[in-house]
């Protein structure tokens, strides 16, 4: 048997909890079979039969909250209340998708200048490889299972090193649903064996959420293989402050949505550019509430306190980019103390002055880290927002919503989003450009990617 690679090692203690074994190259090509095999009898499976097995998924989703949520902060540290949230929006997500999901699969027709009738039929490719990160344990693998689910395709989830519990329990979750054997497959793959399971003819897909990184190579092995494939990687998501009559109120908005799950999501506004009038209000309203937080348990969240980070390399790969930071003249003026491990408790941070020089100017901060910019103008805060390698979203705020809707059209992100830090549910598409990827999860869209769009034409 390999050596055990998937571990729980809880943040908090940095003590390893359990492990488990990687898989065997056998469990991989049973994966493959039955993945493969199980398309050919799912694919046929009415739509409406397959949204009624979708909608025990979501009320299982539902029942089990409170201790998808504890698994999910043992393993990496979410706050309690922030995991139960977390499965309870999976419910939402596979709810809508079950509702949803016949009238957007259904058959379109189109326009024919020839006499017959035309009709876009959304048909199933085959198996699917879905590639899943740790900041968020079950919302990502909802988003990429739900619509595939309903359109019958079949799936091999990979799942982070990190999170074996939370893949095992969503394993338990289908298959108590009754998703049938092979349609809904769990693997604890090697690096080595991911490859292999992209360039098998029987994967149609790969969908990866992870870091910049990932995507490259996911990307580039996707494309060898001739495989569709949809990335959601990092971003840098501006959040512009054009004005205010309620200062400490869009600070509330934007320190908790900078802090939820401890910094460590994708679409976190890391870049907070504010207008130079109220700028110095909103940089000290910041630091009062990054002042004085002490490590606290991610079970108990006690007020006063915050979360680890996902691991302790996590917290000091932040720490670097920050001291970085500092050392070439920015100013911190809160938080930014790594805490003695191996424990993975990073203390959130405010930080202003960063300039190009810097590694976070154009780096991701994948932590609990509040950096403000300071602008002059509306046109110098679209072209700040704009300087960045990457492009998944934003958020403009202003007293008069005509104003930040002009600015938020400026962007190059896929999703701007006006006086609302960001506009989150499962109707709404998520995805980037630039280096944050490409593709769409989430609404009409995340039925449209893995898919056979195939013409269908009945002549005269």
């Amino acid at each position: 048997m390999s050596a055990p690679t998937y571990k729980v090692l809880n943040p908090a203690t940095g003590e390893v909890i359990e492990e488990f074994a990687a898989a065997t190259d056998e469990q991989v090509e049973q994966a493959l079979s039955s993945a493969q095999s199980a398309y050919e009898s799912w694919q046929n499976v009415d739509i409406t039969e397959r949204a009624k097995i979708v909608s025990k998924v979501a009320a299982l989703f539902a029942e089990r909250a409170e201790e998808l949520g504890k698994i999910m902060t043992t393993e990496m540290g979410k706050p309690l209340s922030e995991a139960v949230g977390e499965a309870e929006y999976c419910k939402d997500i596979f709810e809508y998708f079950a509702t949803e999901g016949p009238s957007l699969a259904a058959d379109q027709e189109i326009k024919s200048f020839s006499g017959g009738k035309a009709v876009v039929q959304k048909l199933p490719v085959g198996a699917l490889l879905g590639i899943m990160p740790w900041n968020f344990p079950l919302y990502q693998v909802a988003r990429f299972a739900a619509p595939n689910l309903m359109l019958g395709n079949t799936i091999i989830l990979k799942h982070a090193e990190s999170c074996p519990r939370s893949a095992l329990a969503i394993q338990e979750i289908m298959d108590e649903a009754g998703v049938p054997a092979g349609v809904y497959n769990n693997v604890f793959a090697t690096h080595d064996q991911i490859s292999t399971i992209i360039a098998d003819s029987r994967i149609q897909g790969v969908s990866l959420t992870g870091s910049e990184r990932a995507g490259a190579i996911i990307g580039e092995q996707a494309g060898r293989n001739l495989k569709k494939a949809v990335l959601e990687l990092g971003g840098s998501d501006p959040f512009v402050v054009l004005d205010s009559d309620d200062v400490p109120g869009i600070v509330d908005t934007a320190w908790g949505f900078r802090i939820d799950n401890t910094g460590q999501a994708c679409n976190s506004n890391k870049r907070m550019i504010v207008m130079e009038d109220i700028y110095d209000d909103f940089v000290a309203e910041l630091t009062k509430r990054a002042e004085g937080l002490e490590a606290g348990d991610p079970m108990a969240e006690l007020e006063g306190t915050f979360a680890p980070m996902s691991s302790r390399k996590a917290a000091e790969d932040l720490h670097a980019q920050v001291q970085d930071a500092v050392s070439k003249g920015a100013t911190l003026h809160a938080g930014g103390v790594p805490h003695d491990g191996p424990a993975a408790y990073y203390s959130p941070a405010v930080l202003t002055g960063v300039t190009k020089e810097m590694r976070a100017f154009y780096e991701e901060l994948f932590g609990p880290v509040a950096v403000v910019y300071k602008v002059a103008s509306d046109e110098e805060a679209a072209d700040l927002a704009n300087d960045t390698i990457y492009g998944l979203g934003g958020s403009v705020h202003s007293t008069d919503a005509e104003r930040a809707a002009k600015v938020a059209q400026k962007p190059q992100v896929g999703m701007s989003n006006v006086n609302i830090a960001a506009a989150e549910g499962a109707e709404m598409p998520f995805g980037g450009v630039k280096r944050s990827g490409f593709g769409r999860e989430l609404g009409p869209l995340g039925m449209d990617e893995f898919v056979n769009k195939r013409l269908f034409y009945v002549g005269e």
